[in-house]
């Protein structure tokens, strides 16, 4: 299980991961960006947070909801 913060944002590769990072980033949703921006657009997954012009998050309250709702 990955330890998350209590509150915070995640970016997109710190949700499904980056196998070619040095050091390389576990998923913690283990699926393609294509499928997350699917799941986004379809109501399963949260909704991002623009913190930027070109910077997109997600509140880790939300990501902590997603996990515990897929343990259920």
């Amino acid at each position: 299980m990955h330890t998350l913060p209590e509150t915070g944002f995640l970016r997109l590769p710190q949700i499904i991961g980056n196998p070619r990072a040095k050091p390389p980033v576990p998923a913690i949703v283990p699926i393609s960006k294509s499928a997350w921006w699917g799941g986004i657009k379809s109501g399963r997954y949260p909704k991002p947070v623009k913190i930027g012009p070109r910077t997109t998050a997600w509140r880790i309250e939300d990501i902590r909801a997603l996990i515990a709702q897929a343990g259920n």
